[in-house]
């Protein structure tokens, strides 16, 4: 197969001791949308910024689009589009000049009609001749976008994108991703925000203490490690449970007119239909029940813990 970026036994080691990534190895897809999540410090940042070469690995090898990151750096450069965290632009430059200066320092011929329709895709035409430092948070971050899409990358890192946005900007943000990949864009985003992934991912990968330390398809993913929970609404309150059903994982809550199951949904016998069969023994009554899976949240919290 393929791949957009390959990264092969890469780590980074500050002069100050600071292991920032240890021995990561990830493959992304040509034409996914991969999405890498981790609590703050675990490496997302410094993970992007060298693979784009920005930062030099301590060791290990990147490969982009089949150019080695630091052999043929600008080759390699030349496929990757990169908005950053930090709202970086010339405050006094018109959106218009910004866009089309990032775009010739890519060596590329003016397209005075493909950087229209880039600003027009963002919803920045009617501010070409605004100057940035005029613009809003979410009006900045466009940019920025619009700027890393310049020089038609094959490849699009977004490091958290929508930070600070509103939802609705955020929402337009996810469908403008969407319309990338259609055209056969490679997406790379980092984000702390859970539903962001779960939105808009194809694969998800988990870096933490810069080790990655899962890669999986979002359904895979999912189905591996989302617990599902059978919550019952009972006649009247329980408030403790009989001493055989103690061994299961059964939470009493709502001053015990609520019981809640954990049960893995990809076992044939998952104790759903054992445990009705029990409570309507003890004469235990529900009047309604539902289901629930687990979100990507409670999954990232499993994996990697809130401390981490």
């Amino acid at each position: 197969m393929d791949f957009a970026i390959s990264v092969k036994n890469l780590s980074k080691k500050y002069d100050n001791g600071f292991q920032a990534l240890d021995g990561v190895n990830l493959d992304v897809k040509k034409g996914e949308i991969f999405a890498l999540l981790g609590p703050n410090g675990a490496g997302k940042t410094t993970l992007i910024s060298t693979i784009c070469g920005i930062v030099q690995p301590s060791s290990g090898h990147v490969e982009v689009l089949g150019h080695d990151n630091q052999s043929q750096y600008r080759k390699a450069r030349s496929h990757i589009g990169l908005v950053p965290q930090e709202l970086t632009t010339d405050a006094f430059e018109t959106v218009l000049n910004t866009v089309s200066f990032s775009r010739e320092l890519f060596g590329k011929a003016k397209n005075a009609a493909y950087i229209e329709d880039l600003l027009k895709k963002l919803s920045l035409w009617d501010k070409k001749d605004t100057q940035i430092r005029m613009l809003s948070g979410g009006m900045k971050r466009r940019v920025l976008i619009a700027k890393a899409l310049s020089h038609e990358p094959d490849i699009l890192f977004l490091d958290e994108p929508t930070a600070g946005v509103d939802v609705e900007l955020r929402k337009s943000m996810w469908e403008q991703v969407r319309q990338l990949q259609e055209t056969g864009v490679t997406v790379i985003l980092t984000t702390h925000y859970l539903e962001e992934a779960e939105e808009m991912a194809d694969r998800i990968g988990v870096i933490r203490k810069g080790k990655v330390i899962l890669t999986e398809s979002k359904k895979t993913l999912m189905e591996k490690l989302g617990k599902k929970e059978l919550v019952l609404d009972l006649y009247k309150p329980l408030m403790t449970l009989p001493d055989d059903l103690k061994n299961l994982d059964i939470t009493i809550v709502t001053d015990g007119m609520q019981l809640v199951f954990t049960y893995d949904p990809l076992k044939e016998d998952n104790g759903v239909v054992s445990l009705l069969e029990k409570l309507k023994e003890y004469g235990v009554k529900c009047k309604d029940f539902n289901t629930r899976q687990s979100s990507l949240e409670d999954i990232f919290v499993e994996l990697v813990g809130e401390s981490s």
